[in-house]
């Protein structure tokens, strides 16, 4: 069969023709997962670009947060939130990571603060109830510091003031916290104007050291010479002044609370500035104490007894405090072989000069010498006196006495003696022993044998003067006998009323008795008042609650 020739069969079956342009589509179906692998990269570089910063928290316990769920607010706007909650390696807290908005990275600085807000009952004050629907979240307080921080440690309690309140803090030193604690108030004229918001020991372990914040605009009032001091509870004192009774204000008996207050005729009124120190005293008078810059110290030795004088006891002139007592002991006189009691006081000399105009030009120490001098050359004398029979609380007063002993100061004393006089009761004392001791030296005995001697002269006289008008009534006439009977009657009155002398003043007369016994009951009188002044002097307050029974 020739070649060229081909079956009927095979002339039947068509020829295979190649599609160049369904190929074309095939390579274009790979297109599409780069595209998406193009998307997705994009998405996620905007994604990272879009993040915000992350942070670290760290606290001392994970209570109220939860990955994913607890967020992150700053003035309640959210702008952060917890992505996950870890334990520390050494178990000793937790680590909190979270990321913020791209837009709250300045708010991450080196001062900002971070805690958890719950619910709280603190300081008298309820807050973070509204967690109690929505639940936890971090709150946070910008800082002021320009530098960035990304991680933090957060507080286990909100702060007293956020950053952004105007005011200004100030620093307070005491011995001792007394009941104060963070937001307890801080008074000026009763009005709460601020509040304590930390306090930490001092190094040294010898007081402690508190911040405090007084809201604007009264921080404009703490100035350079105010003084500050506890105005907690009730301040309850019983002195020599009476008794005394105050508070700032109920909060105050709960939370504590401190009160300042700069004096009027205080020198320094310059505002003080942010973040000065002041002293914290424990009550307002012995803050008022300290605004005196020169204080003197002077001995009083007194021969009676001090009890009822106690250190801190004012020294009063006629009204006006211008010292205290700092010390009282007992020393043994041997030249008089007697104790006496030596007191030092300290005394304000500026406060008698600041109204003397021609002792105010000279130096303060020559002008206090001179002033003392002057005053005890007058008369002045330091004298105990009793400030209150309730108590039984002495003071001391300086006062002119015209008809004391002269005196003089002794400047070369270390510290120098100021003369006293003896108190009031002391002076009673001795005025009525004066007056017990005259009467027991009247010779009352020697009076009485002196009268009936009179007495019995003059009985004599009596009975001739009787005789002898007998005698003339048997030779006279009877016109002179009426005469005669008058003067006869006037006699027999005479002789009467003599006799019931002799009577009374006779050895066992009832006169004489009572007079001897009159006699004995003044002077047991006189005793009794000199051992219930003695008594009285010790115990002051018997005059309110009797006398205390011995116990047996």
């Amino acid at each position: 069969m020739p070649e060229n020739h081909q079956t009927p069969e095979l002339e039947l079956i068509p020829d295979a023709i190649v599609d160049r342009r369904r190929r074309r589509t095939s390579q274009l179906i790979w297109l599409i997962p780069v595209l998406a692998a193009l998307i997705g990269l994009s998405l996620a570089i905007k994604s990272y670009m879009d993040r915000g910063p992350v942070i670290t928290i760290i606290f001392k316990s994970g209570e109220g947060i939860e990955a994913a769920k607890t967020k992150i607010k700053y003035k309640d706007v959210q702008i952060g939130e917890v992505k996950s909650v870890t334990i520390s390696k050494d178990r000793s807290h937790v680590v909190v990571t979270a990321e913020f908005k791209k837009d709250a990275e300045g708010l991450l600085v080196e001062d900002t603060l971070f805690w958890v807000v719950k619910p709280r009952i603190s300081g008298g004050t309820v807050s973070g109830l509204g967690t109690l629907m929505g639940g936890s979240y971090i709150g946070m307080d910008v800082g002021k510091s320009k530098q960035s921080k990304y991680d933090f440690t957060g507080l286990e309690d909100p702060p007293v003031v956020t950053m952004d309140e105007p005011g200004a803090q100030f620093k307070l030193h005491a011995a001792d916290i007394g009941s104060l604690n963070i937001k307890s108030p801080v008074f000026f004229r009763r009005m709460q104007v601020g509040e304590v918001i930390s306090y930490e020991l001092d190094k040294d372990g010898k007081g402690v050291t508190l911040k405090v914040f007084i809201r604007t605009p009264f921080d404009r009032f703490v100035k350079a010479g105010t003084l500050f001091w506890h105005a907690s509870g009730i301040d309850f004192t019983m002195d020599a002044s009476g008794l005394k009774v105050n508070s700032e204000s109920m909060v105050s008996l709960l939370l504590g609370g401190i009160a300042f207050q700069t004096p009027e005729d205080s020198v320094d009124i310059r505002p003080a500035p942010a973040n000065s120190t002041f002293t914290l005293f424990t009550t307002k008078e012995e803050a008022l104490k300290r605004i005196d810059s020169i204080v003197e110290t002077y001995l009083l030795v007194f021969k009676e007894s001090v009890r009822g004088l106690s250190i801190g006891a004012p020294v009063d002139l006629r009204g006006v405090t211008v010292g205290e007592v700092s010390r009282i002991s007992v020393e043994l006189d041997t030249r008089n072989k007697r104790f006496v009691m030596p007191v030092e006081v300290k005394f304000y000399p500026e406060r008698l000069r600041a109204h003397s105009r021609s002792i105010s030009k000279i130096s303060p120490r020559q002008s206090s010498k001179q002033l003392v001098n002057a005053l005890v050359s007058n008369g002045m004398r330091a004298q105990i006196r009793s400030g209150n029979l309730l108590t039984g609380q002495l003071y001391i007063t300086l006062d002119f006495f015209p008809k004391a002993s002269p005196a003089s100061v002794d400047w070369a004393q270390n510290p120098p003696e100021f003369p006293t006089t003896p108190g009031n009761m002391e002076q009673f004392q001795t005025m009525l022993m004066q007056i017990v001791q005259k009467i027991e030296k009247l010779p009352l005995e020697e009076l009485s044998g002196d009268t009936r001697k009179t007495l019995q002269s003059l009985e004599t006289t009596l009975k001739n003067a009787d005789r002898l008008l007998k005698n003339v009534d048997a030779v006279v006439v009877p016109e002179t006998r009426l005469m005669l009977e008058d003067a006869r009657k006037t006699l027999n009155e005479a002789n009467k009323a003599l006799a019931g002398a002799k009577q009374t003043l006779s050895v066992d007369a009832p006169l004489q008795r009572d007079l001897r016994e009159t006699l004995r009951e003044v002077s047991r009188a006189a005793q009794s008042l000199r051992v219930l002044g003695d008594y009285l002097e010790q115990h002051p307050e018997a005059l309110i609650s009797g006398k205390k029974e011995e116990k047996r």
